[in-house]
Formats: structure tokens, sequence, C-alpha cells
């Protein structure tokens, strides 16, 4: 390389951003994911076997998804290439294999292809990667903030290991911040600036587990400060960052785990974890409608008849999230998501209801009985429809002691649970009832 030409790469080199410039350069100095990356796991004996195959790598942004298929690349010493599916099409995803095929003949060379955000390539475009993938042509390493199994054609995930990066820790982002701040090459080491422990706790915890967030704040709380200021304090980090972006997306494993976790949070009889769950898929712009649409399900199938009026309360809920909109709408979603968790438990009513919809779906259709049958037409009285019909009102106990007005199954057996335990009362009293006329029938 000429004097020109590390010149002008130096150039390059300063002009990144402080992420960039501080990607680790050794396993040694990845920090996170050791769940999969720490001595004897499976991706690290990957690498020291030299046997890496096809990986997927998913989870949130900032957690080290490009700087890990970079170090492997390194590691593994083949050639390493990188497309990003947002700004590539099939003709560049052909030349890159065409590449890799041609050097794999000529000299036995081995290629890493790194494909950024690999989601965004559609089926046809997933499906071209598929012969090089399956004959070792490239060894593929996909990165995607979607969960592979949604977003990635079956073929690919099958053909390929998953490896999901979680969030780093408050931890690991500080040590990050830590040696950022103290590296003369390639962090902040040569402003001789410094930092207040609360500044960088602050940004590492504000940042959600993305390093990438946490590095940029930090270069730009220090660079901005003036010559008479060289500590980074608190307030010159919360000025350094902007309002935290909500990892969410409307059709992505975000949307559908907060959802769950909202759900099974009110169906746990916790509030506090509801509120919670509402409040950062409210932050993240999530449709209130949605929201109050959950509520109100949960009301009817965690709570049931063990406290009827948390529909009451839910589908009130919901109709004044629809009349009154962000941000006041919070307020009835709150309410009713925080009754539907405190109220009594019972799922009794869904599984009556799945109970005789399995039963009318897979066994004979009963006959209406005749009693039972319209009568309010003329003619009605010839084909016998509604004879034998007693009204409850017309009966001293208040209800049909006859048994023609059931079937031969029971379907609803309420919980010993909230006002449960009176339609279980007034239930084992009917069926006593009913039982009790058939017998006086008998011969």
């Amino acid at each position: 390389m000429g004097l020109f030409d590390q010149q002008e790469q130096a150039a390059r080199f300063a002009a990144q951003p402080l992420a960039a410039r501080m990607r680790p350069r050794t396993l040694d100095e990845f920090v996170g994911q050791q769940h999969f990356l720490g001595e004897g796991k499976l991706l690290r004996r990957m690498l020291q076997a030299d046997r890496l195959s096809s990986v997927l790598f998913f989870g949130p942004p900032g957690c080290g998804k490009t700087s890990l298929a970079e170090l492997i690349a390194r590691h593994t010493r083949r050639t390493f290439c990188r497309l990003n599916a947002a700004a590539s099409g099939v003709k560049e995803l052909r030349e890159v294999l065409d590449e890799s095929r041609r050097r794999l003949e000529s000299s036995g060379g081995r290629t890493v292809l790194f494909v950024d955000e690999l989601h965004r390539f559609n089926k046809s475009q997933q499906d071209v990667l598929l012969p090089d993938v399956e004959e070792g042509v490239v060894s593929l390493i996909g990165a995607t903030t979607h969960n592979p199994f949604f977003s990635i054609v079956s073929p690919l995930v099958s053909r390929s290991q998953i490896f999901e990066f979680r969030p780093l820790e408050a931890e690991d982002v500080l040590h990050l911040l830590q040696r950022a701040l103290a590296d003369p090459d390639r962090g902040l080491g040569q402003t001789a600036m410094t930092a207040d422990s609360d500044a960088l706790q602050f940004l590492a915890e504000i940042s959600d587990g993305d390093a990438r967030r946490a590095l940029n704040a930090l270069e730009i709380g220090v660079l901005s400060l003036d010559e008479t200021h060289r500590v980074l304090t608190l307030e010159a980090a919360q000025e350094s960052i902007q309002k935290k972006a909500i990892q969410y997306a409307a059709d992505g494993d975000e949307h559908y785990d907060a959802a769950s976790a909202l759900i099974k949070s009110m169906r746990g009889s916790d509030p506090d974890a509801a509120v919670y769950w509402l409040a950062r898929m409210l932050e993240a712009g999530e449709d209130p409608r949605f929201l109050a649409r959950r509520i109100v399900i949960a009301a009817a199938e965690d709570v049931g008849n063990a406290d009827p009026q948390a529909l009451v309360v839910a589908a009130a809920a919901a109709q004044a999230a629809e009349l009154v909109g962000l941000p006041e709408c919070r307020i009835p979603l709150a309410q009713a998501a925080t009754y539907v968790a405190l109220a009594p438990k019972s799922n009794a009513a869904i599984t009556a209801i799945d109970a005789a919809l399995d039963d009318v779906r897979t066994r004979r259709i009963l006959p209406v009985p005749v009693a039972l049958r319209d009568a309010h037409y003329a003619g009605a009285d010839r084909l016998g429809h509604g004879k034998g019909y007693q009204s409850p009102h017309d009966s001293p106990a208040g209800f049909a002691p006859d048994d023609y007005l059931g079937v031969a199954r029971s379907y609803y057996e309420p919980a010993d649970r909230g006002f449960e335990t009176e339609l279980r009362r007034r239930l084992e009293q009917f069926r006593a009832a009913r039982a009790a006329a058939r017998e006086n029938r008998e011969p």
C-alpha cells in the first residue's frame, strides 16, 4: 500500500463514528453473547474447528451482529464480502456468488458472505442464495432484527445455524464506554477528556443494550465540550442522546412478544407488569385499538363470569379509547388492564364454548327439541312445534325443571372463584332439580 493509499485509509477511518472505530479486533475484545460465544459454546467450537457453516444472527440493533461477522471472517482467514439487503439486488448478489465460486475453484479460497438486514431480501432473492449455501461455495452470515422463522425462507433457515443475540447488559456497555474513553488510537483518549461515573452509567442504561447508540452519544458529548470543561457531566450526557427509539415493529417479534406479555401479565394477576407492557407498546406507537381488543379478550377469556364486570370495564375502555384517542386513551386502557389483572380468574366460559364447538364439528348434530322449536307462525301447531314447552316464569321454582332444554353433555363448569362461586351453587341446584324430575318420571 502506497503512502497516498495509507493516508486515504486513515482519513476514512477518522471519519467513521466512534462505534465503528471501536469495533473489536479479536474475539477476546468482543463483549456479550457469551451464551453461544463463550468457552465451550457452539459458535466458539465451530470457529476453533474451522467448521463454520452458514449462520443466521438475529437480535436488536447494536448488540454486535456486524462486528462478530467481521471477526469471524478475520478469525477464519476467509475472504469477507459484505452486502446490505436494503441496497442490493439479485444482480449484485449473483456477482458476489459467481466470484466466490471462481475463487474456490481456482485457489481453494473460501468466502464469508455477510448479508446485513437479510430480511429485506424477498423470497426470490433469498432463494438465489440456496444452491451456493448448500454446496458450501459461501459461508453465509445473515444478520436480521426479525425472527428468521418468520422473515427468512424455510430452506435457508434449515441450512443454517441460528444464533439469537441479546441486548448487552448495562455493565457490558459501561465497559465499552470506558474502553473508548481511554483508547488513544481508535477512541477518545487523545482528547484528554474524562467523564463522571454517573454520566457513563446513564448512557449505559439509557441505551437499552445498544452499544452503537451509547458510543455515538459518548462521542457527541465529549467532542461538544469546550476547552474550559474537560469533564462529561450527567447533564451533558443527557443532552447528547435523543429520546430513545424503542425497538418495535408492528409485524415483528417485538409486537407479538409484548402483546403476549401484556395478556399473560393480566392473566397472572400482576397489574404492575400489565401497565408496563401497556406503556411500552403505547410508547412504541402501537394502535390503541389493538390494545383495547386484547384487554377485552382477556376480560372474557381469563376472567369471564368470575367477575362479569371486567368485560363491562374493558368494553367501556375500548369505546373510550376510540372516542378520545391519544394521549388521553392511555387512562381508560390502564384502568381496564389493571382491573382485569386484579379480577378473579376463570376460563370456564371459553372452555365451555370450545368443548361445544368441538362436539358440533366432530359429533352427530343434535336436532332442536320439538318443545324448543319456533311456534310463532301459522302451521307450527300442526307440526307440533313448541308443544310441551314450559316457561320458567310459569314454574314456582323459577326455572324449567324438565330436561328437554339440555343436551347429554355438561359444558359449563364454573370455578370456585369470585362470582362463579355463586354461579356454581345455582348450576348445582338446577342440575339436581332436573335429575330429580327425571327420576320421578321413570316407572
